[in-house]
């Protein structure tokens, strides 16, 4: 008998754990829009695969009487399961426990997860949802939360670190996700901010709401923070879910391969035409992209913010590659701050966890202006230039159209170690545009010419003898630094066999304690 009333005891224990803060929390966190802690992990696991921990543990605080508001679990469930078979740990914050905010304790269990996963070598998924540090407790929450913030700098490239954003996230808290790999936001209940719109009205005068302070779309398009952001809840967790599938578990280990029913040698006769005679004319490089990748299935990354370059996961012939591209349909595919960075914190993500990287260039050079000056354009450029010559996984490069400059040498070209180099026929590798250089080369004769009629044919002719140079791929092709001249239709079945025969690559950095990356 006492043994059923141990058993009983447990099982009532497991029931209130598994509450939270109560029903009529829950009730409330559906009212608005929102899943439970314990919802989303069912959605983003297997089913039947969480195991948790610390169901048990509350936390340790006497000041303002917090011994009566004391709940199991203390606000967030850990542990681990699978996605797709594959093991991931993972941490929800729960808001119906004292809305979320972080307690010691908390911070503990979550630290705790975050051990066992590096021990393992397996990614850490953080499900944020918390009103920020539990005032109660002082400097033991601010304490708790640098613990976290130390595991997330550890585990750095070792690991692959995911956060999403489902209701509340301000202050110190934001620092966690800032620090992994990807954030993910919902368009439903979630923001991030450092200071809320209420300091920013007493410091600045600024009138601001919660949703253009730190809403969804604006981390989304204005401040690149975010790299996903899912119209609901569980269409995020989805595409976490997808996510996942495209990288490996540590870095360690190589991405995972996917069988695929798509021939390698598919030709995509669209391609052949794909350019514009007009040099200056748009088209989609995600055309392009959805081409030659398998099964026309790429994941984009950061779709919303510095449009002007193109970055995401795909498989080509099974395995898993980062892509990066410019776009000439926005800002004609120029290089600016933002997509600098953008571009190089997608390459070094790749390059730490062993993600070939195929790039597609077409690029007219770097956004000219104060605007970019004053913003820093030369170090953020510089970033982008570091990440491809750190970078020391398979890259294969495929130069569509123009690649002038400095922005051709920041594109992964064969100097920063790039492996194999492509170029379309329509490719165009020079230090500027036909009507730049002709400005430069001969700018004392132009002067010297008055007759309207003759000077316009004076500059035609230049610039046709200027394109004859180099207003093609054979130039660079002549001294190596383009390896073959291909037909766009044969993209897909070159960069795949490109990738094939990387796979064994071994290439390695000067001994160092660590990089001194221009930030």
């Amino acid at each position: 008998m006492a043994f059923e009333q141990k058993i009983k005891e447990l099982l009532d224990k497991r029931g209130e754990a598994r509450l939270g803060g109560g029903q009529k929390g829950i009730d409330k966190q559906h009212e608005q829009g929102k899943l439970t802690a314990r919802e989303r992990i069912a959605l983003l696991l297997d089913e039947g695969s969480f195991e948790e921990f610390d169901m048990f543990v509350t936390h340790r605080c006497t000041n303002f009487d917090m011994q009566k508001k004391s709940y199991l679990g203390d606000g967030v469930v850990t542990g681990y399961g699978t996605i797709n078979g594959r093991m991931v740990y993972v941490f929800a914050q729960d808001f119906t426990v004292l809305g979320g905010s972080l307690s010691e304790t908390m911070a503990l269990k979550i630290c705790k997860v975050m051990d066992q996963a590096m021990k393992v070598g397996a990614p850490v998924i953080g499900l944020n949802d918390s009103g920020g540090a539990r005032i109660q407790e002082g400097i033991n929450a601010l304490a708790g939360y640098a613990e976290i913030f130390e595991r997330n700098i550890l585990a750095s490239g070792v690991v692959p670190q995911i956060s999403a954003i489902f209701g509340p996230c301000a202050g110190g808290s934001v620092y966690s996700p800032a620090l992994t790999d990807f954030i993910f936001m919902s368009k439903e209940n979630s923001y991030m901010f450092l200071t809320g719109p209420k300091v920013v009205k007493t410091v600045t005068g600024e009138d601001v709401t919660v949703d253009k302070l730190g809403g969804a779309m604006v981390h989304a398009s204005k401040s690149g923070v975010a790299h996903f952001v899912g119209e609901t809840e569980e269409s995020t967790i989805q595409t976490i879910r997808e996510l996942v599938g495209y990288i490996p578990s540590n870095n360690f280990e190589e991405a995972p391969m996917v069988a695929t029913a798509d021939p390698i040698d598919r030709l995509e006769d669209h391609l052949n035409t794909i350019i514009p005679e007009n040099p200056n004319e748009a088209y989609d490089v995600k055309d392009v992209i959805l081409s030659i990748v398998d099964d026309g299935q790429f994941l984009e990354v950061h779709e919303n913010w510095a449009k002007n370059l193109v970055v995401g996961f795909a498989h080509m012939g099974g395995m898993s590659v980062g892509i990066v591209a410019n776009q000439p349909k926005a800002m004609a595919g120029v290089l600016d701050c933002n997509s600098s960075r953008k571009g190089a914190r997608f390459v070094r993500f790749c390059d730490a966890f062993n993600i070939p990287l195929v790039t597609l260039v077409d690029v007219p050079g770097f956004l000219p202006g104060t605007g970019q000056e004053y913003n820093g354009v030369i170090n953020h450029g510089a970033k982008f230039l570091y990440a491809y010559g750190e970078a020391t996984v398979p890259k294969v490069t495929v130069t569509l159209r123009k690649s002038y400059g400095g922005a051709h040498i920041v594109m992964s070209c064969k100097q920063l170690r790039s492996d194999i180099n492509y170029a379309w026929p329509t490719a165009q590798i020079a230090v500027m545009g036909a009507s730049g250089a002709t400005e430069v080369l001969h700018g004392r004769a132009l002067k010297e010419i008055s007759d309207p009629e003759e000077k316009a044919k004076f500059i035609a002719e230049k610039e046709k003898e200027y394109n004859d140079l180099f207003a093609n791929p054979y130039n660079a092709a002549k001294y190596g630094y383009i390896d073959d001249v291909i037909e766009p239709r044969n993209t897909r079945f070159r960069v795949i066999r490109a990738l094939q025969a990387l796979q064994t690559k071994k290439d390695s950095l000067p001994m160092k304690k660590h990089c001194n990356l221009p930030l």
